[in-house]
């Protein structure tokens, strides 16, 4: 991963956040996937990373979830914090009711640090092998049995291109395993890239996946490459599909979109208004805890 001279800034996100034109958000839509991000020195960034954020403060994502029509929302440790979650507790702590967290966390920890967390909010772990800042994919049976006694999921943020050497033990892990980004690889190489069948087929044995990051798969306009590939997912698991803005958009140097215009790609990922309205509030409160 790149020194800190090499992780440009990037900029922040649409400052007039929007829902959707294409249909109503029904009630009870839960973004799965946002990050708060604090300001060095008081939350300092690891040096080894890819980029450097501005400030995600918590008032300005509470503010998108209410512009975009979300009444609930799921927080993921950002990369650039590391395993400094500090800011993420206290924002989680502040709304009980209304967010759920993900956390970054290493292995060996006193039990009483994981359920200290779990209390916070927490409900899963994300491994990350981009980026920076995150933990790799070495210790998967470590972290599926800790993700089993404290009744979490893992998330994981990888290139499904890289899925290979690690299926067969993604695929026996005894809790469940959560997808970011369709797999997080160009989708212009279309579903049947081996790596994004790899996904699907652990997606089609029980695996979950995030329809989110349409703009990390695809760079042009539309993000039309992305569409097949969430049909794909849909097809394998509609009950297992959640979706998340991934705001602020961090490590996004091109034109900036609104969280609307991604909301109202969802239109064309999942046509169907039942199972958009699953996508958006029965599977993701089944996988987060919250309450219907």
């Amino acid at each position: 991963m790149p020194s800190t001279a090499a992780a440009p800034p990037c900029p922040g996100p649409d400052p007039a956040p929007r829902g959707p034109t294409r249909f109503a958000v029904p009630a009870g839509a839960i973004d799965t996937h946002a990050h708060v991000i604090g300001t060095p020195p008081a939350f300092p960034f690891v040096e080894q990373r890819s980029y450097t954020p501005p400030a995600a403060a918590e008032e300005d994502y509470l503010a998108m979830l209410d512009r975009t029509g979300m009444t609930h929302g799921v927080l993921v440790q950002v990369s650039v914090h590391g395993t400094d979650d500090r800011l993420l507790r206290r924002v989680l702590r502040a709304h009980p009711d209304r967010l759920r967290g993900i956390g970054v966390m290493p292995l060996g920890l006193p039990t009483r640090d994981y359920e200290a967390v779990r209390a916070d909010g927490i409900v899963g772990l994300r491994l990350n092998v981009l980026y920076g800042g995150g933990i790799g994919l070495q210790s998967l049976d470590e972290y599926g049995a800790l993700a089993r006694d404290m009744g979490w999921h893992l998330q994981l943020l990888v290139d499904a291109r890289e899925l290979g050497p690690v299926a067969s033990t993604l695929g026996r892990l005894p809790v469940p395993v959560v997808f970011d980004h369709m797999g997080h690889f160009p989708a212009a190489l279309g579903v049947q890239e081996p790596g994004f069948q790899t996904m699907l087929q652990l997606v089609q044995d029980g695996a979950w996946v995030k329809l989110s990051g349409a703009y990390r798969l695809d760079d042009g306009p539309g993000f039309g490459s992305t569409i097949a590939l969430a049909h794909a997912l849909m097809q394998a698991a509609p009950d297992r599909c959640v979706w998340g803005s991934d705001w602020p958009h961090v490590a996004h140097w091109k034109p900036m979109m609104n969280v609307g215009d991604l909301l109202d790609l969802l239109a064309d990922w999942v046509p169907d208004e039942k199972q958009r309205e699953s996508v958006l509030v029965g599977n993701a409160q089944r996988l987060y805890g919250f309450q219907a």
